[in-house]
């Protein structure tokens, strides 16, 4: 009985049992950015590929929107995709490993490695596969490390997510307080306390420089993480479970001339 992670399908199995990842529980918050960025990926795409839009209309509209349509999710997957190998990078140098980086991934990799020097990080715990029995959860945190504060020069223990396509969001502070306060972590055959941290950190790193951003962290932030995977539940539930057709909280149209 252990937490196995799927790394493919980015799926988690706890006790024989799936269970959502901190990212899938987050899914559920209002994220306004989203609409908007979407719409904007798709007025860029329009605006920097005339001739392969004119090309789209002279197939006709159903081409047209199916192509346009999933601009954003193709650009989504894209910046996944390099995020998912900055990720493996910034491991394997955190870890102390000595790795060939393409040309493309050189500067973030040099603003990460600047980081974690002036920041004087020691990495404790470095994409820890973490669960929770009691709460059903479970998630893959980037790195717990000790660190200097650079200005204040204090010494702690803290969590760090890093990101290196996009800003860092508030939803962030809930995803490491998941993570932090989670039962323990596993390499699917073991199970180990995760170490306890004092601080939550945010690095959004970029190809000339890194910014950190201090994260609301402690019981209270991890509570508010526990209601949000309540609702998660409650939402799963509302909707209906795709296995499960009309089970949601609205039930199946009747029709009049079925009911007379």
């Amino acid at each position: 009985m252990s937490l196995i992670f799927y790394p493919a399908a980015h799926r988690y199995k706890l006790d024989s049992k799936w269970v959502p990842g901190v990212t899938t529980v987050l899914g559920v918050l209002n994220k306004p950015a989203i609409p908007k960025w979407a719409a904007k990926s798709v007025a860029e795409f329009v605006a920097d590929n005339r001739r392969m839009v004119e090309g789209l209309y002279d197939a006709g509209r159903a081409p047209l929107v199916a192509a346009l349509k999933e601009v954003p999710w193709q650009r989504r997957d894209e910046a996944a995709d390099r995020g998912t190998s900055f990720h493996d990078y910034a491991e394997r140098i955190a870890a102390g490993q000595e790795i060939d980086v393409p040309d493309e991934f050189v500067p973030l990799v040099e603003s990460a490695l600047r980081f974690m020097d002036i920041w004087q990080i020691t990495p404790v715990l470095l994409e820890g596969v973490v669960g929770s029995r009691a709460h059903q959860y479970a998630g893959k945190l980037d790195m717990i490390a000790d660190y200097r504060h650079p200005k204040t020069k204090q010494r702690g223990r803290g969590i760090f997510d890093w990101k290196s396509g996009k800003a860092i969001y508030a939803s962030c502070a809930f995803q490491n307080a998941a993570y932090a306060f989670a039962e323990f972590h596993s390499d699917g055959k073991t199970e180990r306390p995760l170490p306890e941290v004092d601080a939550s950190f945010g690095v959004h790193i970029r190809a000339d420089d890194a910014d950190i951003y201090p994260l609301a962290f402690g019981p209270d932030i991890f509570d508010e993480f526990v209601t949000i995977r309540r609702t998660y539940d409650i939402n799963k539930r509302a909707e209906g479970d795709w296995r499960e057709p009309g089970s949601g909280y609205v039930g199946r149209v009747i029709h009049t001339e079925a009911a007379a």
